[in-house]
């Protein structure tokens, strides 16, 4: 399978050095192309792809086309390569908020196509991906897309309706957690710790908390009760995150994203 990217930005990167890396499509079988030259020569060098500055070129030389654009940049691209597009190829989307049936629509023709959205951390293949595709694409060639974008993470396939809610519980969501943990190296700085050393304990507690929910399957809130002694040092620091809102803020701001997807 010939897979190639219109857009070569981070995570058109990320996602081919994982397919590369996993051994599920050779470099020399992958093609991008993108406005910016400078990004494609250097991921020619780290990643050993072919490359153009013609999205056409791409069209017409693969099987498999992952959309890795801006989503305002949809309808210019769509309307540049769709008298090319061929009845088996694959349109990959990863852009919040075009929906399948927009996709279709600008497209003008039966089109194979696969939504998903990925997150930025496939930049060191613990990427979160959410996939649904529309009535064209066969169980095979869905099962084909799924073990690709598994070069990169995690993927699960959900039903479209739910993608607004992707967006805002992984899609968006490092910027959260990153926000969290730099708060947290702040809290050790302001306690005496060294910054690059507090960066450390906070984004390590912060992957082994994540991984212990994804491998004991237990309830957060077990796993946040087995931390919290009675009248102990935890359960004060709890108290004060509930006092200030903690939980409800993080809902509100999904909310507030997911929101914003709609509108896109």
């Amino acid at each position: 399978m010939k897979l190639g990217f219109i857009g070569c930005g981070n995570m058109a990167q990320a996602m081919m050095g994982g397919i590369i890396a996993g051994n599920l499509i050779p470099a020399d079988e992958i093609i991008a192309s993108d406005g910016y030259k400078p990004s494609l020569e250097k991921t020619k060098e780290n990643l050993g792809i072919h490359i153009t500055m013609d999205n056409k070129e791409v069209a017409v030389n693969s099987e498999l086309i992952v959309l890795s654009i801006k989503p305002q940049f949809y309808d210019v691209v769509i309307k540049e390569i769709a008298p090319i597009i061929k009845e088996d190829t694959i349109i990959i989307t990863i852009a919040p908020g075009k929906t399948l049936e927009d996709l279709e629509n600008q497209f003008g023709k039966k089109v194979k196509i696969v939504r998903t959205m990925p997150n930025t951390p496939a930049m060191v293949g613990e990427g979160m991906t959410a996939m649904c595709a529309n009535d064209l694409v066969a169980e095979k060639e869905m099962k084909e897309v799924k073990g690709i974008l598994e070069g990169f993470g995690r993927v699960e396939m959900v039903p479209e309706y739910v993608m607004d809610a992707v967006v805002a519980v992984s899609g968006s969501s490092p910027a959260y957690v990153f926000m969290f943990i730099e708060a947290l190296a702040d809290g050790a700085v302001l306690q005496g710790m060294d910054r690059a050393q507090a960066r450390i304990f906070a984004a390590q507690s912060v992957l082994g908390s994540a991984k212990m929910v994804l491998e004991t399957k237990l309830h957060p809130a077990e796993l946040k009760d087995m931390v919290c002694s009675p009248a102990g040092t935890t359960i004060e620091a709890v108290k004060t995150l509930e006092d200030r809102g903690f939980r409800s803020a993080v809902i509100q701001a999904m909310d507030s994203c997911a929101k914003r997807c709609k509108d896109m």
